[in-house]
């Protein structure tokens, strides 16, 4: 995924009606990947800083203020990955809604085309049907990143283990349940709307 922000309102479109609704919901989607992945890379940070300040209070016997210093530091970097999280948090949100508006216009073309739908695609290929299940993909893999990264920001500053502090980062860093079947999915929706254009 490239780091390109796409614009809904680039320029005039002749695409109107469902089209251009899920031609910019497409790079809403976009948008909103390219959103998560800053939040995935601060997150990082501060859950390093977290594990890390855990494991040197574990490692050294420090005196009583060393360790009032060290929970007050790691009380603030918790609140700091609670709002990362948060954020995350409003990005599912936001795709839910987005899913809410496609299923609305494939309700929307059985009602005027009926049970098959459109008959003509919209763009290259694809059903409005078919949008609907690669955007599935895509919110069922961050709500499901979204509940383990929640479980990270519970676990990680009462972890004791250094060990699982480590597999803590790892599975906030390679995000394990963004399976690379989403990224594809993201890639095919924008060619499919036109925003990405295979090389010549």
């Amino acid at each position: 995924m490239e780091g390109e922000v796409i614009s809904v309102n680039k320029k005039p479109s002749a695409i109107t009606g469902s089209g251009r609704k899920l031609k910019d919901n497409a790079a809403d989607w976009h948008n909103l990947m390219l959103r998560w992945e800053k939040l995935n890379e601060e997150g990082f940070t501060i859950a390093s800083k977290i594990i890390n300040t855990r494991r040197s209070s574990i490692d050294t016997e420090g005196s009583t203020r060393d360790l009032v210093f060290e929970n007050s530091a790691l009380r603030e970097e918790c609140e700091k990955l609670e709002g990362v999280v948060d954020k995350m948090a409003a990005i599912v949100a936001k795709m839910e809604r987005l899913m809410a508006s496609q299923r609305g216009l494939v309700d929307l073309e059985e009602f005027q085309f009926g049970p098959q739908g459109r008959k003509v695609p919209l763009f290259h290929s694809w059903s409005t049907k078919d949008f609907v299940s690669s955007c599935d993909i895509l919110l069922q893999s961050f709500s499901s990143e979204l509940r383990l990264k929640r479980v990270i920001l519970r676990e990680a500053a009462h972890s004791t283990d250094g060990d699982l502090g480590l597999v803590y980062l790892s599975c906030w860093l390679h995000q394990p349940l963004v399976p690379a079947q989403a990224r594809l999915a993201l890639e095919a929706i924008l060619l499919e709307t036109g925003h990405r254009h295979l090389p010549a």
